[in-house]
Parts: C-alpha cells; sequence; structure tokens
C-alpha cells in the first residue's frame, strides 16, 4: 500500500508540473496561452463609440469638423442619403436637410435595420481626409450624408464589453481604403503585389504640381471600381482571389494573382505553434457552394501560395467557423484564431444589420468566457476599415499605404484592464506585434516591427482563479488524482514523520 501510495504521489508531483498550481507562477504576457481575432467589418471609432463616456469621441471640441465640397465649399445642409446598391434613389428613412455635423444614423433607421454601404476604397479615402483636414468625407462619398452617420452607443450589443473591460480609442486599420488590403495587412503586414494586370484594372490617380491628390481616376460603381492596381502595380482594391474559393464566373486572369510573401501563419508554423483561420460558411464555399454573402475577398490566406489549392497548409489552418465551436468543447483550441464572420454577420453596412451582427460577435465571445480556455485567453474584436464614415480623428502619417481609419477595438480577457480607455496608437500590424512577442517570432515587415504591442490594456497582476491555462480535462484529472491518493493511502501519508522515515 505504501508503495502504491508513493507511486500515486508521484504521479501527482508530475501531473502539478502542468496544473493550475504550477502555472499560478506563471507572469507577464506568458499568462496568455490563446489569441482569438474577431475581426469585423467597416465601421469607425466615431460611428459606433463616438459617445463612449471619456473616449476622444463626439464629445471632443474638436470632433465636429464642417463639411466641405470637392472645391472647398462648406455644405449648407448635408446631401440626400442615396443607395448605392443596384440603384442610387434617395433613401427617404433620412431627411434631405440633416445640418453639417454628425448624426444619430438610429433616429431615423434602427440598428436592426440595413444601411447603404458609402464608398470605402483607397484613393478616395485618402480625398476624404484631405490631408489630415478629415473634411471631405461627405464631398468623395457616393451615399450623401450617410458618411456622417452613427449610432447610439449604449445601445450597442458590444457595448457592455467596451464598458467592462478595455476600449482602444487610438486604434486605426493599417492601410488606406477597404477590406481586401487591410486583412492583409493583418496577417502579412504587407500590400500584394500585381504584375501585368489588366489594363482595365490599373488606377489612373491625378495629383497637383505639388504631388497632391486631387482624382482617384476610377468610376465607383456600387461602391466599387476600376481602379484595383496603382500605376506602380500593387493591389490596393478588393478583388477575388485565384485560388478557392472564388466567383465561379471571373475569367482567371481577373483573379488576385498568388502571393510570395510570408503571413504571421507561417511565423507560428515555424515555432509548432498552433493556428487556424476560421471563416463562417468556409466548407460550402470551399464545396462550389457558397452562401451570397460568403465574401471571398475577406479570405486573406486562400491569396498566398502556401496556402493553395491542395496544399497540406490550406487544409490544416483554413476551416469552417463550426470547427472553432468544436475546438472549445473538445480541447483543441489553436493558440491564435482568427474568426472571420459571413457577410449577413460581420456588420458590413448594405448586407449586413448592426444589431444582429454584434448579437453574432456576443455569442462568440460568451463561448470562449464559458469554456476553460477563457482563464488564458485575450480576444480581439476589431473592424477591418472604416467603412466610408466619418471619423474626426486623422490617421498617422507612416508610408504610402497607411495606417487607413481610426476602427474601434475591444480587448476581452480576465487579464484586460477593467473599465479602461487606451489612448496608445495601435494598428492591425499591433495585433501580430502582441502575438510576436508573446511567441517570439520574427516580425514580417517594418510595420508590425515598429508597432506597439497591445500590452497597455493588460494588468498582468490580477488575480485571475483558477489559475491562468487551466483546462477542464487537467482540473478532472488533478481532482482524480487527489482522490485516489486519500482512497490508496491517506492516511499513510498523514502519518508520515520525515524524522523517523517511512
Amino acid at each position: 500500500m505504501k508503495k502504491l501510495s508513493a507511486a500515486f504521489l508521484f504521479l501527482c508531483l508530475l501531473l502539478g508540473a502542468s496544473t493550475p498550481l504550477a502555472r499560478a507562477e506563471t507572469r507577464g504576457m506568458a499568462q496568455i496561452n490563446h489569441v482569438v481575432i474577431i475581426f469585423m467589418e467597416n465601421w469607425t471609432f466615431d460611428a459606433h463609440y463616438g459617445l463612449f463616456p471619456g473616449a476622444n469621441g463626439l464629445n471632443s471640441s474638436d470632433a465636429k469638423i464642417v463639411q466641405v465640397d470637392q472645391e472647398g465649399k462648406p455644405y449648407e445642409t448635408l446631401p440626400q442619403v442615396v443607395n448605392n446598391f443596384g440603384n442610387t434613389n434617395p433613401d427617404t428613412r433620412f431627411p434631405a436637410n440633416l445640418p453639417n455635423a454628425p448624426f444619430l444614423i438610429d433616429r431615423y433607421a434602427p440598428a436592426d435595420q440595413k444601411i447603404p454601404s458609402p464608398v470605402h476604397r483607397f484613393y478616395e479615402y485618402q480625398l476624404q481626409i484631405n490631408g489630415g483636414a478629415t473634411n471631405k468625407y461627405v464631398a468623395w462619398s457616393d451615399t450623401g450624408a450617410l458618411t456622417m452617420g452613427h449610432y447610439d452607443t449604449q445601445k450597442l450589443p458590444l457595448y457592455p464589453y467596451a464598458q467592462q473591460y478595455t476600449l482602444a480609442d487610438n486604434y486605426f486599420s493599417s492601410a488606406f481604403g477597404g477590406s481586401m488590403l487591410n486583412h492583409f495587412w493583418l496577417v502579412c503586414a504587407c500590400t500584394p503585389r500585381w504584375d501585368n494586370a489588366p489594363a482595365k484594372f490599373i488606377s489612373n490617380p491625378k495629383f497637383d504640381a505639388n504631388g497632391v491628390l486631387i482624382d482617384p481616376g476610377e468610376t465607383v460603381e456600387n461602391g466599387g471600381g476600376n481602379g484595383l492596381v496603382t500605376p506602380d502595380g500593387f493591389l490596393v482594391n478588393d478583388v477575388d482571389p485565384r485560388y478557392n474559393p472564388h466567383h465561379a464566373n471571373v475569367p482567371l486572369d481577373e483573379l488576385g494573382p498568388p502571393q510570395d510573401a510570408l503571413t504571421i501563419g507561417d511565423r507560428l508554423s515555424e515555432k509548432n505553434i498552433s493556428w487556424a483561420w476560421y471563416a463562417e460558411g468556409w466548407n460550402n464555399a470551399l464545396a462550389g457552394k457558397p452562401d451570397p454573402l460568403f465574401i471571398f475577398e475577406h479570405q486573406p490566406f486562400v491569396y498566398f501560395k502556401q496556402f493553395g489549392d491542395g496544399t497540406p497548409a490550406k487544409q490544416e489552418h483554413l476551416r469552417d467557423e463550426s470547427e472553432f465551436r468544436a475546438a472549445l468543447r473538445n480541447g483543441t483550441l489553436p493558440a491564435v484564431s482568427y474568426i472571420k464572420p459571413i457577410g449577413e454577420d460581420d456588420e458590413h453596412s448594405g448586407y449586413a444589420a448592426v444589431d444582429s451582427s454584434e448579437q453574432s460577435a456576443v455569442k462568440w465571445i460568451q463561448a470562449i468566457q464559458n469554456s476553460p480556455y477563457w482563464q488564458d485567453t485575450v480576444i480581439f474584436v476589431t473592424y477591418d476599415d472604416f467603412g466610408g464614415f466619418y471619423d474626426h480623428v486623422p490617421p498617422p502619417k507612416v508610408d504610402r499605404w497607411g495606417p487607413g481609419g481610426r476602427v474601434p477595438m475591444l480587448v476581452i480577457s480576465p487579464y484586460a484592464k477593467k473599465g479602461f480607455i487606451d489612448h496608445t496608437q495601435y494598428d492591425h500590424t499591433s495585433t501580430l506585434k502582441f502575438i510576436e512577442t508573446r511567441w517570439g517570432l520574427e516580425p514580417l515587415s517594418t510595420r508590425d516591427a515598429a508597432a506597439n504591442d497591445m500590452t497597455n490594456a493588460f494588468d498582468w497582476e490580477q488575480n485571475v482563479l483558477p489559475a491562468t491555462g487551466a483546462s477542464l480535462y487537467e482540473n478532472v484529472l488533478w481532482l482524480v488524482c487527489v482522490g485516489l491518493m486519500l482512497i490508496c493511502g491517506g492516511g499513510w501519508i498523514l502519518k508520515f514523520n520525515p524524522n523517523k522515515g517511512a
């Protein structure tokens, strides 16, 4: 019996090395073993959190910037909101004579209704911010006054999380313009190339004698346009990838070419650190039956050769969102997870409603919080780009690509500072920097190398119980071990006298 008890004691000591009691001494970023990034769509900070108490929002003294037309003349009233999906009829939910100032969208169109989608493209955005004056959002929009709209912050489903945890009010998208380019920057801190692109896709931007952009040089229709590629061969506006999945009716030479750059996935794989991109609707899209709102240009890894059709990396790392929920249940959650909602759940104006989309995000957050992984997880909830909406804070000037518009960032974790507004400058490459710092990875470019790493949003000294990293399996195993010790030799252990031996 004594030998059996000793064996149990030895077994439990070994088990202790990977249980909560042993890991209680872990400090700093090492307490985070799982990163989950929920990547929503197309809203600026002002449009969602402009009324957040204490944040640099629409109640700031410099927030209500008078909008001027393309010639620099102030609007007497904002132009009528117009539709831009399928028709350009006035959206009569909104009055035709709104004052020249930000206004509440949900006063006229509740957050459970869809609204038009303002243009949000590479060159147009640079014209809208007008060298930092941020006074030509309306002038270069295609939906009239809508670009100046915002929601009642406290009615948003994600508001309680922003209030309870950390809200960053100086976080920017990484690149000017729209979705595809910012998805690239999220995973590779890079702008893709398209050498020898079809001539009709080449932009023809116009500049004045001082080199200031004065015209995007493209035709914009239904929020899109033909200027996909810069004159020197960089792909800056949305196009489907050449690898699957993509629209079936697009000619091969009009699909974005495979890219050679390294991604954060490659860096993680080099160190044998698990990761996955979870997309809603992925399995159906890959099978050639995509949901009408499966958005192909929202799948950045598909553009890269190392994740091309038939590669082991594609099969291992690019997965359906349903597998994320399964991983939470069965104990196989990767160290790094990206969640990409399908169109109707991603908040993109035009085809998604804000309220229902955020409710979907809340369900993912709750699923994580109710899992064993919560104790060592951080959830970053942010938005790919500005979506064509006004924000009074101009982006910092870093390089020719951006950063772009200021967007919301919620940091949700047991270790996130509570009720905190983080004023540190961040952008999408800051999430890369966080991952790189946590796991000792090499940066992908000069941008992520120089980025702030999000750690100001955390208080690592918080008491998190049960201790960080404990899975349900580990906790149950520990209890079983202790119980067996008591059953098989508890009396002997209690009687043990180190002066006399066993």
